[in-house]
Order: C-alpha cells, then structure tokens, then sequence
C-alpha cells in the first residue's frame, strides 16, 4: 500500500506493546542468558523480541506464528536485515494450532486467541519444555484507579487482572514466577503515541485526501477514549515464567 492509499500499520512502532527499547533489550539479554535451543514466538506479529533473543542467543532457533501475513512479512524482512533468516522462521498459522515445544516460549499481547489469560496460561505450558521459560504478557486493571468516564472503555476493561491476580493465575497453573516487572507509564504513553502516529503523521501530509475525515475521525475516538478512559488504569505486565522438570 502506497502512502496515498491511507495511514500504514505500526510504522512507528518497534512492538506491539508498550515496551521501550532499553526495557526490551533488558528482557531479551534476561532470556538469553537462560541459553535456550529455540524459541517460540506465539501470535508474534512481526516477532522483535524473538529476533533480539536471537541475536543475544548466536545457538538460537525461532519460531514466529500469526495469522497477520503483513506482519509476518515485516518479520522476515527483518530477520533477512540482521542476518537471522536462517535461524528464524515465520510462519502464518494460528496460535492454537502450534504443536512445538521450545526452551523459550514468548507470547505477548495474545491471550485473546486462547480465550484469555487463564485458557491462554494453560494452553501455553504445553508448549514450554520442562525446564524452560514462558515470557508472558498481557493487559491489567489497576482496580484502585478511578475512571472517570466508563462508558470509554472497553467491554471487558474491568475484568482484566491487576499483577498480583495475574500472578497467581500463573501460579495456580503450574508455572514458577520467575521475574514479574511491569510497563512503566511512560511506556505506555509511548505505545499510544506512536499507535496513533500512523494516522496522525499521514494526515499531516494529506489533509484534504478523500480520506482524510474518515482517518482524523478514528485518530480522535482512540486519543479521547485512551486520554478520558482508560489512561492511568490500564496497564501492561511481563512475566518470566518457568515450567518445573
């Protein structure tokens, strides 16, 4: 798609979460150091954080699955760039069909194939090998924060975990908690901006396009429901899980 069709996808973002690049480089050198023989990436995306372990892990093997052929393509691009495309394979399947087991299983953002955190944490150990790692994350509410404005969140904003109920969700499905952390609200902040950057760059360079009401309109619903609903509320976690032998 040319940029006089409309706004691209996720172009200003490295992830499809709120994670900065130090915090990201700080998870996959974590990862790494565990020495796995492959990786799994489930509902990868683009599959970043798989391809940074991979640098960090020269031994490494990857798996990225998703049924987004766009983004699987930017992954391979990537992996191709930084001299990875022989360790590291995309492949367009969905999450629940994967039948690998991996040293390192990665599933961020992607619970919602399973059917949710519990469905999704149960599915997934299957996948981690005795012994090895699940890096973990998904959505949080944070129960103590008022939202102002109710109707602007999303259906099922209030059922979301806060950490601790996450936590003990993974606990009670068999996984050893080995390193919890959170988005901090400056990388969440950062994930909304350059969410909406795609549309909001685009329309700075074509303002009277035949489209351009339609992209300003969307662009104003998520800034008003991210700025006057869930902002401050919503939160993102990251667990690094082991399965016990």
């Amino acid at each position: 798609m040319s940029d006089l069709d409309g706004p691209g996808r996720y172009q200003y973002m490295s992830f499809n979460a709120p994670l900065s690049e130090a915090h990201a480089d700080a998870i996959a050198a974590r990862l790494a150091y565990a020495q796995p023989v492959d990786v799994l990436d489930i509902g990868c995306g683009w599959g970043e954080l798989m391809l940074r372990v991979l640098e960090r892990a020269p031994d490494a093997t990857g798996l990225g699955v998703d049924t987004d052929e766009e983004l699987l393509g930017r992954g391979r691009i990537a992996a191709v760039e930084r001299g990875l495309s022989e360790r590291a394979v995309f492949l367009n399947t969905p999450g629940v069909a994967v039948e690998q087991q991996a040293d390192l299983v990665i599933c961020v953002g992607a619970s919602h194939a399973f059917g949710g955190n519990a469905a999704a944490l149960t599915a997934l150990i299957q996948h981690v090998r005795p012994g090895g790692r699940l890096f973990y994350g998904d959505g949080l509410w944070d129960p103590a924060y008022s939202v102002k404005q109710p109707d602007l969140v999303w259906e099922d904003f209030f059922e979301l975990p806060d950490l601790a109920g996450l936590v003990d969700l993974a606990v009670a499905t068999g996984y050893l908690p080995l390193f919890t952390e959170t988005a901090s609200p400056e990388e969440l902040d950062d994930f909304e901006s350059r969410y909406l950057a795609d549309d909001e760059e685009w329309l700075l360079r074509h303002p009277n396009h035949p489209r351009a009401a339609h992209v300003r309109a969307a662009a104003e619903d998520h800034r008003r429901r991210w700025l006057h609903g869930y902002r401050g509320a919503f939160g993102f976690g990251y667990l690094t899980l082991g399965r016990p032998r």
